[in-house]
């Protein structure tokens, strides 16, 4: 199974569970009452129409006749698409060190058309060398065998294999000039890295700006955040926020608009990607 093949599982789920969302909605059923068509809960319901769980035959088939779906070419068609959905990522080998809630978020990511990011810690995942990405694993998981440590910074390499990929997704990154200040490793760990990320820079589908601390306070006084756009025309965007033992993914449209504002805001407050180049090789040449 390819990586692309593996990702857009997840997007068929999105795809299913919209699409089963809009059926409820036009028969005007709630989603209580959904539930209970299958022995499971309106949550069950909620996490369905969101994408967020696999599919199984049985319920689909109920709920596809509960709506007042009785087109056998229709019927197939949901139903395809619900075993496609259930197909494991690659991410599925990494399950022993990947948490529940970012196994659907890397499957996004593999997904996605469009990856705006911003970040203020640490540069990210994407545009980690291996070394940086294994003095900011280590940092964050003291206490954390060898092994566990060298899984994480494997799966985190691959995932990066998305940006040189022949379906490479447009990736546009504001990096704090604070996450390219603080030292993660030696070094010359930090001098590969801003190297790396002069180099990166530079592919077509890469844009890279660095907001300095020069420009004073900006508009990602929230924190760092992920916004995913798909090439499926029905799908919404979708904005990823990290905390600690978790993590939240907004797709109504009044919050990815404000995200969305803020994004904008940042772009064109930073420096354009030339300049931010040659603030990254001032930066280089002061380690």
């Amino acid at each position: 199974m390819t990586a692309g093949e593996s990702s857009g599982s997840v997007v068929r789920r999105m795809l299913l569970g919209s699409q089963l969302r809009r059926l409820r909605e036009s028969r005007g059923i709630t989603r209580e009452a959904a539930g209970y068509s299958i022995r499971a809960s309106e949550s069950k319901i909620s996490r369905m129409e969101l994408g967020r769980v696999s599919f199984k035959s049985r319920d689909v088939e109920d709920l596809l006749t509960l709506y007042g779906v009785t087109d056998e070419v229709e019927r197939v068609a949901l139903l395809s698409l619900a075993k496609e959905a259930n197909l494991a990522g690659w991410w599925h080998s990494y399950s022993d060190v990947l948490p529940g809630w970012f196994q659907t978020y890397v499957g996004l990511e593999g997904a996605a058309s469009l990856i705006r990011v911003y970040e203020v810690q640490f540069v990210n995942g994407l545009l980690q060398t291996e070394a940086y990405a294994h003095a900011v694993v280590a940092r964050g998981m003291q206490g954390a065998g060898k092994a566990e440590i060298e899984r994480r910074v494997a799966l985190r390499l691959e995932r990066q294999k998305l940006l040189i990929s022949e379906r490479a997704p447009r990736f546009h990154c504001v990096l704090d000039e604070a996450a390219l200040r603080r030292p993660y490793g030696d070094r010359e760990v930090m001098r590969g890295q801003l190297q790396h990320l002069i180099d990166i820079s530079e592919r077509p589908n890469v844009t890279l700006q660095v907001m300095p601390f020069s420009f004073g306070g900006h508009s990602g006084e929230s924190g760092a955040f992920t916004m995913l756009r798909f090439p499926e025309s029905d799908l919404s965007d979708v904005v990823y926020v990290e905390q600690l033992t978790g993590a939240l993914y907004l797709d109504k449209a009044e919050e990815v608009g404000q995200y969305e504002r803020v994004v904008s805001e940042l772009q064109r407050d930073s420096p354009n990607p030339a300049d931010s180049r040659d603030l990254l090789r001032g930066l280089l040449q002061l380690i």
